[in-house]
């Protein structure tokens, strides 16, 4: 898991989302941080201040892609001129790599503007790593899918959910951003163990972990990233660097959005896990 094919062979150490609450303090403060992740649809842009903001933290920063709107599970059509406009802002900020969500959210030409979950089908692998593989010809650099939180289960599923990343994972030859709330939200709603998805997922394509905070509630649990990451998503986390290895990690906050130093502080908790298994000190969750 640490730097490889999939995430450009980089070793950044640990981030946070670039968000506009945060734009003054960091322009002027220039923390002490790895790097910073950005949505691309907000600077597919021809001018404005989100784009003078992000070639000034170029100017300090590394800073990598994460999408929104690829829609790898779709059918339609892939739109050619969001992917024109995707490639151009890629060279301006020299991203290593890009990630979107392993998810469809357009029909017909139509977009929901969600991350809806797939059917995990044998159909729905060949078509999403088609898909993916297309993408990531045309940008010309490595292309991850995130794993997604889900809320709803499909009848016409022939595989899990683990087992459905690691087969388009393997078919587009792509790499994972690993989403560890999002694999304890899914788990928690759907009732299985996420620790056998940890050991069977392949581990050597993860190019980036999240973190993040959730919101629980009576009968599910809704991703929200807002407030801290609470201790059991730190486990899963956990369990996956000592399974895999340190790789880039970013805390995603994008709810009820605290001062910067409290999202940088949250994010910097990961450094201690890192420690506990670098020091063997860590007794694994599954052991």
């Amino acid at each position: 898991m640490p730097a490889n094919r999939f995430n450009g062979f980089t070793d950044l150490g640990i981030g946070v989302g670039l968000r506009v609450p945060h734009y003054r303090h960091i322009l002027s403060e220039k923390p002490c941080l790895g790097w910073f992740e950005i949505i691309s649809e907000n600077y597919m842009v021809d001018g404005g201040r989100p784009l003078e903001v992000l070639e000034e933290i170029l100017d300090s920063y590394t800073v990598v892609q994460h999408g929104v709107s690829l829609y790898f599970g779709s059918t339609d059509p892939i739109d050619r001129e969001q992917l024109r406009k995707l490639k151009k802002l890629a060279k301006k900020t020299k991203t290593p790599f890009l990630s979107d969500h392993l998810c469809w959210g357009s029909v017909d030409g139509k977009f929901t503007h969600d991350l809806l979950p797939i059917p995990y089908t044998v159909e729905a692998v060949k078509n999403t790593a088609s898909r993916i593989k297309a993408v990531q010809d045309y940008l010309e650099i490595p292309v991850c899918v995130e794993n997604v939180s889900s809320y709803a289960e499909f009848h016409a599923s022939e595989m899990t959910e683990w087992q459905f990343l690691s087969e388009v994972a393997e078919q587009a030859d792509c790499g994972i951003l690993l989403d560890v709330n999002n694999i304890y939200v899914s788990a928690w709603n759907h009732g299985f163990n996420p620790y056998e998805y940890l050991n069977n997922v392949p581990l050597e394509r993860v190019a980036q972990i999240h973190v993040a905070g959730h919101s629980a509630f009576d009968k599910y649990v809704l991703d929200t990233h807002t407030g801290p990451v609470i201790d059991e998503v730190w486990q899963i986390y956990t369990e996956a660097i000592r399974l895999g290895g340190f790789t880039n990690t970013l805390l995603e906050w994008d709810a009820d959005i605290p001062s910067f130093d409290i999202v940088r502080d949250e994010a910097l908790k990961a450094q201690r896990f890192v420690e506990e298994v670098k020091h063997g000190h860590y007794k694994s969750a599954i052991a």
